[in-house]
């Protein structure tokens, strides 16, 4: 998947001139804010400067926490120096680390993270040439000012959780739902998993609607509430299904490559629930 650049598109707007579930009542770990009160929360909007007259506009997956760090992650194209159209991360151009971030929270106030790490700056740097690898690793962490982590919960608007990380994919027909509030009217969209690409790298899915520019970066949750994906490409076959990037794979490959020492998701403060 991602191969071929008429079959799928990054997802990146590009904007010219602009486990168990917690109980509902466990405290937050770590300083964040209790749900009801948090601004930053997976499914915030992150804009990313691409140059001095061009921005990336793309959405939250979850929350991420290392080193006395809190990241939010997302798609490493996301973060992209050019408009992608699905190429290879190993030679698509791409921002540094250290790249201011704006985090949009759900008030509309505006803060600034860093670009801590990205799989297409990694992979460029180790010369990477697995063509599984450049094309389906896609993801990138943002690091929060501190100042901002009493504002941040780690739990998924409307249907909770994640309730950990799935580590063994998914398979065909499984329900899968994503948080994506930007791209259309319908926030929480449901849907299947099509299955695992055979590199393990990937997931197939199906929603109604699909994600859509906008949405890219966002996180995908089991049937159980397990965190598995986020959301990098849009398939252009016909069957407006889109490529989710494996998040338990891409967190290995930051943690084992990324320089920034080990990373772990942060699970939900509230129970997950798939909506009927």
């Amino acid at each position: 998947m991602g191969r071929r650049r008429v079959a799928v598109l990054t997802l990146a707007a590009v904007l010219a001139l602009l486990a168990v579930p917690t109980p509902a009542t466990a405290a937050p770990a770590q300083g964040y804010a209790p749900a009801a009160r948090a601004t930053i929360r997976p499914g915030v909007l992150m804009v990313t400067p691409v140059d001095e007259r061009t921005t990336s506009s793309c959405t939250a997956a979850f929350v991420f926490a290392g080193g006395g760090s809190t990241y939010l992650g997302y798609a490493a194209h996301c973060a992209g120096a050019g408009e992608s159209m699905g190429l290879s991360g190993c030679v698509e151009p791409t921002l540094p680390v250290g790249t201011p971030v704006v985090v949009e929270g759900t008030d509309g106030s505006r803060s600034t993270g860093r670009l801590a790490y990205t799989s297409w700056g990694t992979m460029q740097e180790r010369g990477e040439t697995d063509q599984d690898l450049c094309y389906l690793n896609d993801f990138a962490l943002v690091e929060l000012d501190p100042a901002d982590v009493g504002r941040v919960n780690p739990s998924v608007p409307v249907v909770g959780g994640p309730a950990g990380l799935d580590t063994d994919g998914t398979v065909g027909g499984e329900p899968v739902v994503s948080y994506q509030p930007h791209g259309s009217p319908t926030a929480v969209k449901q849907g299947r998993s099509l299955g695992v690409g055979r590199s393990g790298r990937s997931h197939r899915v199906e929603t109604i609607p699909p994600g859509r520019p906008g949405d890219s970066g966002s996180g995908y949750l089991d049937g159980n509430g397990r965190a598995f994906g986020v959301l990098s490409t849009l398939f252009l076959d016909g069957t407006s299904t889109n490529g989710v990037a494996d998040l338990a794979e891409a967190l290995d490959y930051a943690n084992t490559h990324g320089g920034i020492g080990r990373v772990e998701l942060v699970p939900g403060t509230e129970p997950f629930a798939l909506r009927d």
